[in-house]
């Protein structure tokens, strides 16, 4: 046989293994367990809190979208507690605060945390046009979206019997009412954000204190990629790990960027200082000039028509990764 015949089998052989080796890659990045994550039911979660208006503090919205938060994760089965108490805020208000905390599964001793905050921002303080400062802020993405996925989970969670660990589902309140950028007096402002998650973590038992958590903030916005934040991979780099991980394996890992984001005090600060590690899912967008956190952070038009459900899809099916892979 010639050299000629023998470089072309070669190259065909070598293309036929390249080709194996790179179908097996795909077989070890796609393997995702559990039920699939139904988008458009948490979009209709997202829509239905949105439906009350903004969620602000001491609001008759923010009571009516408590009442029906609770009533859902009821509805499905879980076991749900309310933690109130009244929380001083930045300017000295009285904001009457709840966290709602359902458990799966409460039997179990086993437990991880999934959680987000169901509060929207009291002022559009980083909308564009000034005259929008002081008006709130819908809060279809920054609010509405992590307690959406959380109820599709939790919906999707409701008869299954094989799971032998337990989830509690903790929506935080009161994490939005942190200082505004046009107040005049913003020492320690990092202390004002997060007020209910802060409650939580101090009033935490030691009774079946979940081994790890996962902070939702954010997660429906239009086009939006997820970096790995950086005070989660101070805190919790294990559990950052164990989320891309998920995410890959679940066929997501286009949205969730396996680089360093930036860095935020969010519900997961308090959390981990507990003990808890906890990873932030997060949005990161380096090239918006409006904000890292995307164009209608802290905006009027954080609304229903900015979200975006491939984005809910990746993250919740995420999240059903990560549960039925423990």
């Amino acid at each position: 046989m010639n050299s000629k015949y023998i470089f072309l089998s070669f190259l065909i052989v070598a293309t036929l293994f390249s080709s194996c080796k790179s179908n097996k890659q795909v077989e070890e990045v796609l393997q995702p367990v559990g039920p699939a994550f139904i988008a458009d039911s948490a979009m209709a979660y997202c829509q239905a809190q949105c439906d009350f208006g903004p969620r602000t503090m001491n609001s008759k919205a923010h009571d009516l979208c408590e009442e029906w938060i609770v009533n859902k994760f009821k509805g499905f089965g879980l076991e749900v507690e309310t933690q109130k108490a009244d929380l001083t805020g930045w300017d000295g208000t009285k904001l009457h605060s709840t966290n709602i905390i359902a458990h799966f599964n409460p039997e179990a001793q086993r437990r991880i945390l999934i959680c987000a905050h169901w509060d929207s921002r009291p002022w559009a303080d980083n909308d564009p046009d000034s005259t929008n400062w002081h008006k709130p802020v819908l809060a279809a993405n920054d609010g509405a979206s992590g307690v959406g996925v959380m109820l599709e989970v939790a919906r999707l969670l409701q008869n299954d019997t094989t799971l032998a660990i337990g989830v509690d589902l903790v929506c935080f309140d009161a994490e939005d009412y942190g200082t505004p950028q046009w107040a005049d007096n913003r020492e320690d402002s990092e202390s004002t954000w997060a007020l209910g998650a802060q409650y939580w973590a101090k009033n935490l038992s030691g009774d079946n204190k979940p081994q790890f958590g996962i902070l939702l903030d954010m997660v429906g916005g239009q086009g939006a990629k997820i970096y790995q934040e950086q005070l989660s991979l101070r805190y919790a780099a294990s559990i950052v790990d164990k989320v891309w991980s998920a995410a890959r394996h679940a066929g997501y890992s286009s949205v969730f960027v396996n680089e360093v984001g930036g860095q935020i005090t969010d519900d997961h600060v308090p959390v981990n200082k507990a003990g808890i590690p906890t990873v932030d899912v997060i949005p990161f967008y380096p090239d918006c000039r409006q904000s890292a956190f995307g164009p209608t952070w802290h905006t009027v038009n954080d609304d229903m028509e900015h979200l975006d459900i491939n984005t809910l899809k990746a993250v919740g099916q995420m999240l059903i990764q990560v549960i039925y892979s423990e």
